[in-house]
């Protein structure tokens, strides 16, 4: 009698389906196909226009708080806002520190463009980036700026590590502050650009930081490095007479008059006296009625 033939067979397709089944659990033994993709080279006029591009899209927030300070410094928003800060909350949606913020970091990175020489021409992308180089002088933040490029080996570097060069060197020259409340003290604009049209004008000291001074001064207060400040040694009697002067120029320096009106009071902001001359009391006195009338 014959032997059936069915159980051989079906034997032959279960070590068929167990051979299948033992190179699926085995993936590392299965052979992948793909595709090739030629990747097209750019041509030199596409590098060009990339590579402008890119510069473009780096120097984004410098140009922006280049126009900004231009149109603050020749006061391009007066046809329609009384202030430059209400001008850039309605225009652009800032608030006083953003437009500020990105002033700041114009003046810096164009400080950068000039003087590092040793990152590769490695600068800024972004206003966040150069934040904490605000704490150093002009003279100093590029040598942090390329200590941070080499700890970010030779790519852009964050802001934590750019913060970290900055508080290396300002540990490296640290320098007390001997300065008080109520001080006067003239302003040195000599290499700072943040300062420029501030030289030889005075300020009161109104906070007294590690490193700097916040000082008030005819139209607001600024925060000034110590390098840049140089106390007059007024007699504390002197000091208050000072600040009497500066509340009343500052009151009528914020009432909006004409343009030639603030070019006196600036000019008072540059006293190297602890005092008013007698013209000087009564044309200021006349611009504090001036002020007090309805119009």
């Amino acid at each position: 009698m014959n032997s059936p033939p069915s159980r051989r067979k079906k034997a032959a397709s279960t070590d068929s389906t167990n051979e299948d089944i033992s190179q699926q659990e085995d993936p590392g033994s299965a052979t992948i196909t793909v595709s090739a993709v030629e990747v097209t080279e750019l041509t030199q006029e596409e590098q060009s226009d990339r590579l402008h591009l890119e510069r473009k899209v780096e120097r984004a927030f410098f140009e922006a708080g280049k126009a900004l300070m231009e149109l603050r410094d020749r006061k391009l928003y007066r046809s329609t806002h009384k202030t430059f800060e209400e001008y850039c909350r309605d225009r652009f949606g800032h608030n006083r520190r953003q437009s500020y913020l990105l002033m700041d970091a114009a003046v810096i990175f164009d400080n950068l463009e000039q003087k590092c020489d040793r990152s590769d021409h490695i600068l800024p992308t972004n206003e966040w980036q150069i934040r904490p180089l605000s704490k150093l002088d002009p003279d100093i933040q590029p040598e942090a700026w390329e200590q941070a490029v080499e700890s970010a080996k030779g790519k852009v570097p964050s802001h934590r590590i750019v913060k970290d060069a900055v508080q290396r060197i300002m540990e490296r020259t640290q320098v007390p502050n001997t300065y008080q409340l109520g001080e006067v003290c003239q302003i040195l604009a000599k290499d700072n650009p943040e300062l420029r049209g501030k030289g030889c004008c005075w300020g009161i000291v109104s906070q007294v930081n590690e490193f700097s001074c916040t000082v008030r001064m005819w139209d607001g207060e600024h925060t000034v490095g110590l390098q840049h400040l140089k106390s007059y040694e007024y007699l504390p009697e002197e000091c208050e007479q000072m600040q009497l002067i500066s509340d009343r120029i500052s009151r009528v320096y914020s009432s909006g008059l004409e343009e030639s009106v603030q070019k006196f009071l600036e000019s008072l902001g540059k006293l190297n006296r602890a005092y008013l001359t007698g013209l000087e009391e009564k044309l200021l006195g006349v611009l504090e009625m001036e002020c007090k009338e309805p119009r």
